[in-house]
């Protein structure tokens, strides 16, 4: 499917066969191409078969990179065609679970408030927020949705704004406020005769869109590409050329840690790395027509992969393991 195909010009049966036949193609992505033909599964009205697609990636939970991720959206998907007691099960084993991903957290949370369980999605979004957001200087681009999500449950319970709201309007960067883009009684005003109350919907109608075009634009993170100390080895003794980008393995984590850092404190938002192999760059080298020696490949490779949701994100979640791949926690390594 083209990226400016409109919607409802997409046949979401055929390209959710497209991308499964591409999974079976290649295994190494399959995670991510599933979980996209699920999606279209689900915008088709088929929501048994992207069950069976969620089912299928679960029984190979231990090759998955984002279990938790599967099970939530399985839940979620299971609620909307009334296999309710199943999908508040699955929600609460991912709950218990404590993901330190934000995703699962959302998902479950979205399920809960769009079948009106408002003070559990409060709840669900609190509990996400303090596994991942305590002691947390700055809190990471995709955490944000969290943090909306909590606002605007607890704007529909009448609660009062606690720390975490007001750090939610102050990430909001719409004109219109979070409070107001979240006041309950925004659904009466769409049947207002008062042209000022129309034309304030209209405003804040208008953020909104502006709010999720922006999210929209930006599907994947800006990703740093990556290679273990054995694939740069390989990499540089095949195409030594490369030699000139890649000086050492220790130089490269560095820049890595360096370009990111840097990235961040001119204002890029959701940033990520990813890590190559020799065998899928020359794959991707050969599909563009062009020699794996050619340095302006390297960031085009990267954001291929990004596509295909082999990012993760920059920096790790508190008390998770450095990207680098050494083992030790983030804060004792490259985030010291």
């Amino acid at each position: 499917m083209r990226p400016d195909t409109p919607a409802e010009n997409v046949d979401h049966t055929a390209e959710a066969a497209r991308l499964e036949r591409t999974a079976d193609r290649y295994p190494e992505d399959a995670e991510a191409l599933l979980l996209q033909a699920a999606a279209h599964l689900e915008l088709a009205g088929d929501r048994p078969a992207a069950s069976s697609l969620y089912d299928r990636l679960l029984a190979t939970q231990g090759s998955l990179e984002n279990p938790f991720l599967v099970r939530a959206l399985k839940a979620a998907n299971l609620w909307e065609y009334g296999h309710e007691a199943e999908a508040r099960a699955i929600i609460e084993g991912v709950r218990v679970a404590s993901p330190r991903d934000p995703a699962p957290w959302v998902i479950v949370a979205e399920a809960l408030e769009s079948h009106d369980e408002l003070e559990q999605a409060q709840e669900t979004f609190t509990e996400g927020a303090r596994v991942l957001l305590t002691d947390v200087a700055e809190p990471p681009y995709s955490t944000h949705p969290l943090l909306f999500g909590r606002h605007r449950v607890r704007r529909m319970l009448g609660l009062p704004h606690d720390d975490w709201d007001v750090l939610a309007d102050t990430l909001h960067t719409s004109p219109v406020s979070l409070d107001e883009l979240h006041d309950p009684k925004r659904v009466w005003s769409l049947g207002s005769e008062n042209p000022a109350e129309l034309e304030a919907e209209i405003s804040r109608l208008r953020a909104e869109l502006g709010t999720f075009r922006q999210a929209l634009s930006r599907p994947f993170p800006v990703a740093v590409l990556h290679w273990p100390a054995s694939e740069l080895t390989e990499l540089v003794d095949a195409y030594p050329s490369l030699s000139a980008e890649y000086p050492s393995h220790e130089e490269h984590l560095a820049t890595i840690e360096a370009s990111l850092r840097e990235l961040s404190a001119s204002g890029t938002a959701n940033l990520g790395i990813v890590t190559g192999t020799v065998p899928s760059y020359e794959a991707f080298a050969a599909s563009e027509g062009t020699s794996p020696a050619e340095p302006s490949l390297l960031p085009q490779y990267a954001t291929t992969l990004a596509a295909r949701g082999r990012a993760v994100e920059w920096p790790p979640q508190r008390g998770t393991a450095c990207w680098c791949g050494s083992g030790r926690v983030y804060g004792e390594c490259h985030g010291e």
